[in-house]
C-alpha cells in the first residue's frame, strides 16, 4: 500500500500555538505511518493560496494525498479547495466553519470537512473568566485576533454573550502575535487618554497577544504606572502546557482557556476517511476548559481580597 502523503499549511511561525500544531500533526503522521510536510504562510492569505496552488498543480505522484489547512484569511480558500478536490486531493479546514463545505462535498471524490475548536464556546469562557475576575464591573482591554479570522468573530460574540454587562471593554486589533499586541498597546498608551482611564484587566484572545500586552505595559517608564499596569489580572487563551498553562503557575496571566492542538486528530479522522473511503461529518468540534475553572478564579479572587480579622 502506498505511504499517504498529507501537507499541512498553517498561519505563521511566530505563535506557540501554530508551532504546536505543527508538532502535533508530525507526531500523529508518525504514529500514522503517513508522510507530513508542514508549510507556514507567513500571516499573508495571498501566499498561503499561492503556495497550495503550486502543490496542487504539480503532476504525477508528488502531489499530497490530503491537505490540512488553518486558513490565514476570512474566506478559507473556496478556489483552491475546489481545486484540490477535483485533483483528488483531501481538503480539510482547521479552525473555522466554512460556508462552502456543503457544496464542496457534493462534488467531491474525496474526504472534505472541517475540525474546529469550539471558538464561540471560547469566548463564553472568557467571558466568565471576566466576571469571576471583575465582580464589580469594571474596564477591561480586550485584544482580538484580525477581523476578517471567523476565530476572532466567534470568540467575540461568545464573549459578548457571557461578558457581564457592568464590565466595558477597550477593544484593539492584533494578527495573534506577541508583536502585534505589544504594537497596539504601545500605540494606545502614547493616547493622552489611556492613562486616565481605570482599566482593571488585560483580556486577550490567546497567550501570545497577551504577554506582549504584558511586555508594553511592563516597558512603561516611571515605577508607579509600571507596577500599577503589572498588578492587573491577564488573561489570555489556548493554554498549552509549556506556555499558557505555565504563565498562569507563575502568575504571569490570571487565566487561560486550554485549546488543544487538532492537527493529530483532525490527521486521524482524515488517513482513516481514506483509507475507508468514507467522508467524516461537516464539522467536527473539540471542546476548550478554563485554566483554572471559573469556580477556582471566584473562589481565588475571594481569598485574596479577605480581610484578616482582627
Amino acid at each position: 500500500m502506498k505511504k499517504l502523503s498529507i501537507l499541512v499549511s498553517l498561519i505563521t511561525d511566530d505563535n506557540d500555538y501554530q508551532i504546536e500544531q505543527a508538532a502535533f500533526a508530525q507526531e500523529a503522521g508518525r504514529k500514522l505511518g503517513v508522510s507530513v510536510e508542514v508549510i507556514f504562510a507567513g500571516n499573508d492569505p495571498i501566499n498561503q493560496s499561492q503556495q497550495l496552488l503550486k502543490v496542487i498543480q504539480t503532476s504525477g505522484g508528488s502531489r499530497p494525498d490530503g491537505i490540512l489547512i488553518e486558513p490565514v484569511g476570512g474566506t478559507a480558500l473556496p478556489h483552491v479547495a475546489r481545486a484540490s478536490v477535483a485533483a483528488g486531493i483531501a481538503w480539510v479546514v482547521l479552525n473555522r466553519e466554512v460556508d462552502y463545505m456543503t457544496d464542496l462535498r457534493r462534488r467531491s471524490s474525496v474526504p472534505a470537512f472541517s475540525v474546529s475548536a469550539d471558538h464561540q464556546e471560547i469566548g463564553r469562557i472568557q467571558g466568565q473568566q471576566m466576571g469571576a475576575l471583575l465582580p464589580e464591573g469594571g474596564t477591561a482591554i480586550y485584544i482580538q485576533g484580525p477581523s476578517t479570522s471567523s476565530v476572532s468573530i466567534h470568540r467575540t460574540r461568545g464573549m459578548e454573550q457571557a461578558k457581564p454587562k457592568n464590565i466595558k471593554l477597550i477593544t484593539m486589533k492584533g494578527t495573534w502575535t506577541e508583536e502585534s499586541a505589544f504594537n497596539a498597546i504601545s500605540s494606545w498608551l502614547r493616547l493622552s487618554t489611556s492613562q486616565k482611564l481605570p482599566v482593571e484587566l488585560i483580556v486577550c484572545q490567546n497567550d501570545a497577544m497577551a504577554m506582549g500586552a504584558r511586555r508594553a505595559l511592563k516597558e512603561l517608564s516611571g515605577d508607579a504606572a509600571r507596577e500599577k499596569w503589572m498588578a492587573l489580572p491577564f488573561v489570555g487563551c489556548d493554554g498549552l502546557p509549556s506556555t499558557g498553562q505555565k504563565y498562569v503557575r507563575s502568575q504571569l496571566l490570571a487565566a487561560t482557556i486550554v485549546v488543544l492542538p487538532i492537527t493529530g486528530y483532525a490527521m486521524e479522522k482524515l488517513v482513516h476517511a481514506i483509507h475507508t473511503k468514507s467522508q467524516p461529518p461537516e464539522l467536527l468540534l473539540t471542546a476548550p476548559t478554563s485554566f483554572p475553572t471559573v469556580e477556582e478564579l471566584v473562589t481565588g479572587r475571594r481569598e485574596r481580597n479577605q480581610v484578616p480579622a482582627l
